[in-house]
């Protein structure tokens, strides 16, 4: 059912999955096409924390990724760790670092092969290459956590880029309703064909119905997209439409229905396990295996938008 939810919803809106693109770890699908087949839905974990988790598993809090990048000698290899973490009550902030070793050890392996000897010039050039700023990138990223609204503002820098990433999300949370604000500069979207593409400056205003017993859900959304979009890990291609510069306004309805032909309900006793100390309850790591159902889902829904 969440399958067919989300390709449900990658027909009217741009659903957030995760990549490695950046270092926040999100990008956006295109409204209207296909939802990519290779990507997933981003976590509603934020990158900072997965990678304050996932630190401890590895050396150093050192934690590998892979990403390809349009400049080849760069590699798609890097390494992240989290440097900095600062969280109180209500608040975090986070600094993120990322190496890639490809080119600095291919730099290095090219100096002392042309060199005739040891000498103290190759070992300044080998200093060049350390600091060389196109094999490093930091993100900052923080989040302020009010009664009933979060913000959510971030930057981030790629050595080999010409341009730092910014990007502010607020959420609002309303009787039944979310209210989402997000502004990217520039945006990252990735197409049906594996191509991620910048759009310069792409804003979004989006308020949606929580999930409801009667199966009726609404939405409705303006989202402002200006300048022309470039690719990113391609040197051409042809532009989506839903990239374009213009304003667009949409609103979406929909209806799901469900009905189960048979579910066992779970009992105290199907979680319970006998030790020493008498039972101990370990429930179910995944809530929909918890009970064992057989059932048929079906969404149908409508949507009208206005494009300017």
């Amino acid at each position: 059912m969440a399958n067919l939810r989300t390709a449900m919803d990658s027909q009217f809106w741009d659903q957030p999955i995760s990549s490695s693109q950046t270092l926040e770890g999100c990008a956006y699908s295109i409204p209207g096409d296909p939802f990519p087949l290779e990507v997933t839905r981003a976590s509603k974990a934020l990158r900072v924390q997965q990678l304050s988790v996932l630190g401890n598993g590895f050396p150093l809090g050192t934690i590998p990724s892979f990403s390809p990048t349009s400049t080849k000698d760069l590699g798609s290899f890097s390494l992240q760790s989290l440097f900095l973490k600062l969280a109180t009550s209500n608040s975090w902030l986070g600094l993120i670092g990322q190496f890639r070793p490809k080119k600095l050890i291919s730099s290095i392996k090219g100096e002392f092969t042309n060199a005739d000897e040891f000498e103290w010039p190759a070992f300044k050039d080998v200093a060049k290459h350390v600091f060389d700023k196109s094999i490093y990138s930091l993100g900052l990223f923080s989040q302020i956590s009010l009664s009933s609204s979060s913000v959510l503002l971030s930057t981030e820098r790629h050595g080999d880029k010409r341009r730092p990433r910014y990007k502010m999300m607020l959420w609002h949370e309303l009787p039944d309703h979310d209210i989402t604000l997000e502004a990217a500069w520039p945006g990252l979207f990735l197409d049906q064909k594996g191509k991620y593409w910048d759009v310069p400056e792409s804003i979004s205003l989006d308020m949606s119905s929580l999930p409801s017993e009667s199966g009726f859900q609404y939405r409705f959304g303006v989202h402002k997209n200006s300048g022309h979009p470039q690719p990113v890990n391609t040197l051409n291609g042809e532009v989506p439409c839903a990239l374009m510069p213009g304003l667009c306004a949409k609103a979406a309805f929909s209806y799901e229905k469900r009905k189960d032909f048979w579910r066992q309900k779970e009992k105290v006793d199907d979680t319970a396990v006998k030790t020493d100390r008498g039972k101990v309850r370990h429930p179910s790591f995944d809530m929909r295996l918890s009970e064992p159902h057989a059932a048929i889902s079906g969404i149908i829904g409508m949507l009208l938008h206005c494009i300017g």
